[in-house]
């Protein structure tokens, strides 16, 4: 038997995440980030961290869980973003201080490496705040100028067939900017590289290569099935609760709010099952998230697909079952 087939496909729990220039791979052994420095090599940190459902029984409860994973994903998310960002850049010549404007020059003086730090807090407020305004105000706001300040009984229904549209509008527009492109190659690298290692084949470039980008356990797909929860949840306190289509707008938004971490909680757990099950149900609720991914991942270069290979390497023991769904 060849070396490709000796080893015995599964599924598996490891997971990832695209950087500038780079990818950042969670498994038994801990988080690896991968990043392409400016000089061409690949620069591979692995780093030791706990995952918060594992500091506090309560936070590996089911939905809990969900809801902690969503939260942990997005703090260390962003710091791995932020780390890989500047080592991409690190040692590229910058502009002599007499030929920077003198705004410039005075962060530069001033701030220094600070500045990085809160160019980074201000994109990520300014980040909630547009994701707010997309996905919680406009689709009301939409809605309540066809049928009235007041609920009916389909509202939750045409809202969030708005907020799909305004998802995939917003998602397409992005996958535009020449920036992005690049981030969405490494996103499918590192979709290929984890499709390789479940089907059992050694992780060389070529066999990588030949994987689908397309994986139900992608960060894109929670997200749409969040939308799609999101509706059949607000749907049912309508139904449930028939007062609640005589409120205000500022008050249904307060409603959704408090209901998302049930929504996280449940596209949580769906996520799960989907990764561990291959059957016909979990197709059809699965295939709109991964037919989103045909916009949020891109067909990867072969030296793109190193940079996810050595990740995924970075994070694996030499034991499959280690790194299994349980």
């Amino acid at each position: 038997m060849s070396q490709e087939k000796a080893k015995k496909a599964h599924k598996t729990s490891v997971g990832g995440q695209a950087l500038i220039e780079g990818i950042m791979m969670r498994g038994p052994k801990g988080a690896a980030m991968s990043v392409r420095l400016p000089n061409g090599e690949i620069e591979t940190e692995l780093k030791q961290i706990k995952p918060w459902k594992e500091k506090c029984k309560l936070f590996s409860l089911p939905l809990i869980r969900g809801i902690v994973g969503f939260v942990e994903s997005l703090v260390t998310g962003y710091g791995f973003l932020m780390e890989s960002a500047e080592k991409s850049t690190q040692g590229l010549e910058t502009p002599p201080k007499e030929e920077m404007s003198k705004a410039d020059r005075f962060i530069e003086e001033h701030f220094g490496e600070k500045m990085m730090n809160v160019v980074g807090v201000i994109s990520a407020v300014l980040g909630f705040g547009l994701a707010f305004f997309l996905f919680m105000w406009l689709p009301s706001f939409l809605i309540d100028l066809i049928t009235g300040n007041s609920l009916q009984k389909f509202h939750p229904l045409f809202e969030g067939i708005i907020r799909i549209i305004i998802f995939i509008a917003y998602m397409f527009i992005v996958s535009q900017m020449k920036e992005i492109k690049r981030v969405f190659m490494y996103h499918g690298a590192e979709h290929k590289s984890i499709f390789c290692y479940e089907n059992g084949l050694e992780l060389t470039v070529d066999n990588v290569r030949k994987q689908s980008r397309f994986h139900p356990r992608c960060g894109t797909s929670f997200m749409f099935v969040m939308i799609l929860l999101s509706i059949l949840v607000s749907s049912a306190l309508v139904l449930i609760f028939p007062n609640l289509a005589s409120v205000s707008r500022i008050a249904w938004i307060g409603v959704k709010l408090l209901v998302l971490p049930v929504v996280m909680g449940l596209g949580y757990e769906f996520i799960k099952y989907a990764g561990r099950h291959d059957n016909i149900a979990v197709k059809i609720l699965a295939a709109p998230g991964l037919w989103m991914q045909r916009i949020t991942t891109k067909e990867p270069t072969d030296d793109i697909i190193e940079v996810g290979i050595q990740s995924l390497k970075a994070v694996l023991t030499d034991n499959p079952e280690d790194d299994e769904i349980k």
